[in-house]
């Protein structure tokens, strides 16, 4: 027995004090959680809390504040804690009714933002909605009053007789707005501003009438603006989206025809009024593509002054995009016409220039009878005409000779893709460039052949060859960076080579 008693004696020293600390963690948990554990576990009691200390700040007039001090936001917090008990929306009935009674008091006292605030208030808690629209109605007559209306009528009325409907804050559809913000239902500012919006519409569809669309544009807005709800709006707004599809349409014909400026006069005219639109931005684009061909036809030619000319006017308009792609590429193609042209110009003195240049004539309509028009390098008849070219690019018989090529060069390249035999065709294609081909016929012939050449990039990548791909890449996108297949492609290419190069 004491042999039992002196063992549990040595048991109880030895572990009291591992006892001991566990108790008085226990303790000071229990003093940290204990708010928390009553909040969960009583959530009345903190509900109750939050109503008391709404009623105090309700007692106080302090009925809302944005760091959640007011009485609405703790009436609030205490509903959603509590939402089955009735005390919580009561207080807020209360805090809706003591707002429309601030709101008097503080019209009373001259206070008006006060009193707009208090209004606002009262209104999003449901406060009765005729009493609230009566102590509105007292301060719109309160600041009209204020404001000198009288005196806010006669100025519009002789603005609108004026003609000034808009523009400043002394016009009259302006100086309307203000007297229908201080008393919404003023008859004559509603008549005013219905006449004068009415001849604005009117204005709106005469410019549309004269091809103004800018100003016909602008008029809308400005309709919109004050009254989208105006009578005379629908019918005009539809005219107006007529009339913007019109001037795409003629845009377009003046782009396909060559007509760079009237095309893009009408693409300025649509980004006055809406300089984020998609049809006209793209156009700019397209007109920036439609320059940097005119420039590299022109650099085929020899005519550098009007290739510098074009290159200037692309690059104005393609601050980005698939335009500045163009751009580049036709740089290049006029450096390289540059050094052809340089190597090509003979020296000596005019009358020997006059001489090469006959011989030359004679040595392309001797290869044209031989059947060596494109071939054999150096020899053919379009290279002998190149050589001419450079003497005299504006000589008649050099432009008949090239007249007479164009077939060739033409059936060339078509020959060459059927096989293709893309570099070729691209030899082919210079050629026609170079012969003075219409870009209506020139440009659909890129395309075709840079979609050849993301058809072997494709092949190219699925076979692991990524120097053959971006080379691919690099050929379509000089022939036509807006070919669409171009930036899908770019991506997969830069992905393919982040996989095998992470670093």
């Amino acid at each position: 027995m004491r042999m039992a008693l002196w063992v549990a004696q040595r048991d109880w020293r030895s572990w009291w004090p591992m006892a001991a600390a566990t108790i008085g963690v226990a303790l000071i948990l229990l003093l940290v959680v204990r708010q928390p554990l009553a909040d969960w576990l009583w959530p009345d009691t903190r509900a109750q809390a939050l109503r008391e200390e709404a009623a105090v700040a309700l007692a106080a007039g302090h009925l809302s504040a944005d760091d959640g001090s007011g009485a609405r936001e703790l009436y609030e917090a205490a509903l959603a804690m509590d939402p089955d008990r009735p005390e919580a929306r009561d207080g807020l009935s209360q805090v809706a009714r003591t707002a429309l009674a601030q709101a008097r008091s503080a019209l009373d006292d001259d206070r008006f933002d006060d009193a707009r605030a208090a209004i606002a208030l009262a209104r999003e808690l449901a406060a009765p909605r005729a009493a609230v629209d009566a102590v509105d109605a007292a301060l719109r007559e309160r600041l009209a009053a204020q404001a000198g209306l009288d005196d806010l009528r006669a100025r519009a009325d002789d603005a609108y007789a004026r003609g000034d409907f808009h523009g400043s804050g002394n016009s009259a559809l302006p100086l309307y707005r203000r007297i229908l913000g201080l008393r919404p239902d003023d008859a004559d500012a509603l008549r005013g501003r219905e006449d004068a919006l009415g001849d604005v519409l009117q204005q709106a569809r005469d410019d549309l009438r004269q091809g103004r669309y800018a100003a016909a544009a602008r008029a809308v807005a400005i309709a919109r603006e004050f009254d989208p709800g105006h009578i005379d709006l629908p019918d005009t707004q539809a005219r107006l989206g007529e009339e913007r599809d019109a001037l795409l349409r003629r845009a377009q014909e003046d782009l396909d025809g060559g007509r760079l400026e009237q095309a893009e006069a009408r693409y300025r005219e649509l980004l006055e009024t809406d300089p984020d639109a998609a049809e006209p931005l793209a156009g700019m684009e397209q007109l920036a593509l439609a320059h940097a061909r005119r420039a590299e036809r022109a650099a085929a030619d020899f005519r550098f002054a009007d290739a510098d000319a074009a290159l200037a006017e692309a690059a104005r308009l393609a601050p980005g995009g698939s335009g500045t792609a163009a751009v580049d590429a036709a740089v290049r193609h006029v450096e390289r016409a540059r050094l052809s042209h340089a190597q090509l110009r003979p020296a000596g003195s005019p009358a020997q220039r006059r001489e090469r240049l006959r011989v030359l004539l004679a040595q392309v309509d001797a290869a044209e009878q031989r059947g060596d028009l494109l071939t054999p390098p150096g020899e053919s008849a379009y290279d002998r005409l190149r050589a001419a070219r450079a003497i005299a690019p504006d000589d008649r018989e050099v432009r008949q000779a090239a007249a007479r090529l164009l077939p060739a060069a033409v059936g060339c390249f078509d020959r060459e893709l059927r096989a293709n035999s893309l570099a070729r065709a691209r030899a082919c294609l210079d050629a026609r460039t170079a012969l003075s081909e219409d870009e209506a016929t020139l440009g659909p012939a890129r395309r075709r052949l840079a979609q050849r050449w993301l058809a072997v990039g494709d092949e190219r990548l699925g076979a692991g060859e990524l120097a053959a791909a971006r080379a691919a890449h690099d050929a379509a996108r000089d022939l036509d960076p807006a070919v669409p297949e171009l930036a899908a492609f770019g991506e997969r290419l830069r992905a393919a080579g982040s996989a095998v190069d992470p670093g």
